[in-house]
């Protein structure tokens, strides 16, 4: 069975954030669920979005989710692949060195890397996106343009593999998404 790191924050998408995780453990793999400037125990904050027919997603308060691992301690070398859940702690998670460098480290090792949704936004800024084909949230188009990335117009619950990466657009798409990304391990 393989270690997937997880690697979260406050206000990540709920549902991204939790169900990958249970399913992932179900499945008989261990996951460490990680965030900058927490330790195991601590908690995050996480959000719902949901799809009720306006022009994007509306947002709720989601569940407390508590990290079983400390950011600190993570070694890539410790990990056979990398799960990124989306929502809106990409768009902060992006501006923190360690959490780039650590991302780049599973690129350059070769290993399984799965992210959905806003989830992208770690990728582009570790600047691992180029000359790929892959997915996201539609409204991340523009930054995987700018990343230089093959952005793939996909249905909202299906998800795109490109090496050794795994993208999906929405939690839609867990099935699919985690189905590929496990093929990888």
């Amino acid at each position: 069975m393989a270690k997937v790191l997880m690697i979260t924050g406050d206000f990540v998408e709920d549902y991204e954030n939790m169900v990958p995780y249970q399913a992932l453990i179900a499945m008989g793999h261990e996951v460490h669920a990680v965030c900058p400037d927490k330790v195991a125990g601590d908690t995050i904050s996480t959000s719902v979005h949901d799809f009720e027919g306006d022009q994007t997603y509306t947002e709720k308060r989601g569940h407390n989710f508590a990290l079983n691992a400390n950011f600190n301690d993570v070694q890539e070398t410790e990990y056979d692949a990398l799960y990124i859940p989306g929502g809106r702690s990409p768009e902060y998670l992006r501006l923190n060195k360690d959490v780039v460098r650590l991302v780049r480290a599973f690129f350059e090792s070769n290993k399984p890397v799965a992210s959905i949704c806003h989830g992208i936004q770690l990728l582009t800024a570790s600047g691992v996106v180029e000359g790929r084909k892959l997915t996201a949230y539609p409204a991340c188009k523009p930054e995987i343009d700018l990343a230089r990335g093959e952005y793939a117009e996909i249905a909202l619950d299906d998800a795109i593999t490109d090496g050794n990466l795994v993208t999906a657009p929405a939690w839609p798409a867990h099935p699919e998404m985690l189905k590929q990304f496990v093929a990888l391990f």
